[in-house]
């Protein structure tokens, strides 16, 4: 029998991307696919494309439209929270303008039941509507304290079992200000290294990765996205949300409260971050926000 598979999907404004990618899904092979589709307040067809979409497939459900969300994180916390995944042995994310490899949730499955895992992300293939492609490599050896400061990473290769996404599930409905959180694949990674899950990384790519003005985050390929992720390093939403992370999952070994405290942080950045240049920009961050001073 199968492996039953519950796929969430957040959409906005995807009508000129979101078949191909659907269509990737549906035709996933060796898995029993349901795909769960929550659409943000659109100005364009897509709600109206996954309505009709879900009158001709058993396996589509397209949740109440008419929210806004305003960003992926909330929607795709909604699909946590609303969905009843119970029946299903695992839970996968999937953006609305990706395409996926057909074995992509089968490999996926069939490594993490190799290794004993709880949950799974993977490499991607980013993509340029020009022809152009790039191998984005996410696999480098996990980190002691990495899920304190970034994602495991992109969210559309993300394969939990259902005890992992219960976790997740749980978290979101016993704590409200998690609803808020900035990344949701952050958040995932983080909830579920703190409780001690096993997390596969794989470097082999079953995901590409489309990239394109519309990216929430997108790939960091260019000079352009550098400065960008330099730029969010730096910010207070970051550390604010680092704060939470503290707060939330009860990491009492990390402290941000004082200058001292930030400091001690930044010489631990080869815990924090997986790629070497990754520790440096960290090291960079904690040392000019001790200068500055933590908010009151």
């Amino acid at each position: 029998m199968s492996q039953r598979v519950s796929v969430f999907l957040a959409a906005y404004n995807g009508i000129n991307w979101i078949e191909e990618q659907v269509i990737s899904i549906l035709n996933q092979e060796a898995v029993s696919v349901h795909i769960f589709i929550s659409v943000d307040l659109s100005s364009d067809l897509t709600n109206e494309w996954c309505q009709q979409l879900e009158e001709e497939n058993q396996n589509i459900t397209v949740l109440e439209y008419g929210e806004r969300f305003g960003g992926a994180a909330k929607n795709f916390y909604r699909l946590i929270r609303q969905v009843d995944f119970s029946s299903f042995d695992y839970i996968a994310f999937a953006d609305q303008d990706d395409i996926w490899s057909l074995d992509k949730l089968s490999h996926g499955i069939k490594r993490m039941k190799h290794m004993g895992a709880e949950a799974y992300s993977a490499s991607v293939i980013a993509f340029w509507e020009d022809g152009r492609e790039k191998l984005i490599v996410k696999s480098q050896p996990q980190k002691k304290l990495d899920y304190l400061f970034e994602a495991a990473g992109p969210g559309c290769t993300y394969i939990f079992t259902n005890k992992a996404a219960s976790l997740i599930k749980s978290y979101l409905n016993t704590c409200p200000e998690l609803n808020d959180f900035v990344l949701h694949d952050w958040l995932s990674y983080a909830i579920l290294r703190r409780n001690r899950y096993l997390w596969l990384i794989d470097s082999e790519p079953k995901v590409k990765y489309r990239q394109h003005g519309a990216n929430q985050v997108g790939a960091n390929t260019s000079l352009k996205g550098v400065i960008y992720r330099i730029k969010y390093i730096l910010s207070d939403q970051v550390f604010e949300s680092i704060a939470l992370l503290i707060k939330v999952l009860d990491i009492t070994s990390v402290q941000l409260s004082s200058r001292v405290d930030i400091l001690q942080l930044a010489f631990k950045a080869r815990q924090l971050r997986r790629r070497g240049v990754d520790q440096v920009l960290v090291f960079i961050a904690l040392f000019f926000y001790a200068i500055k001073g933590p908010k009151k």
